[in-house]
């Protein structure tokens, strides 16, 4: 299995309170997306301030497979969801590595 991880930090043009809209769409993406094991995604709600620099949402997936990490990305559902995302990102940070066995 292989864990993906992001993070999103949004710009000056993002709305706050939208973040519901996108944590929604990224829920949906279990059911959309074949390989996809489980998938949480949130806000941030870290006391660490001095750690956060802005990030404010989450994502974790587990896949099946590396085969379906690589399938993840061009998939159309997902693809839906990175349009949600234009103009207001100022950065992701993406994290991919194997679950050993």
């Amino acid at each position: 299995m292989y864990e993906h991880l992001v993070a999103f930090k949004f710009n000056e043009l993002y709305e706050p309170g939208y973040e519901q809209v996108l944590v929604t769409a990224l829920l949906a993406l279990k059911g959309q997306i074949p390989g996809i094991v489980d998938l949480t995604a949130g806000v941030n709600v870290t006391e660490e301030t001095e750690n956060i620099h802005g990030y404010t949402l989450g994502l974790r997936v587990t896949f099946t497979d590396q085969e379906a990490l690589r399938n993840y990305g061009p998939h159309p559902a997902h693809r839906a969801f990175v349009e949600l995302l234009e103009g207001i990102i100022e950065n992701v940070v993406v994290v991919d590595y194997p679950i050993p066995a």
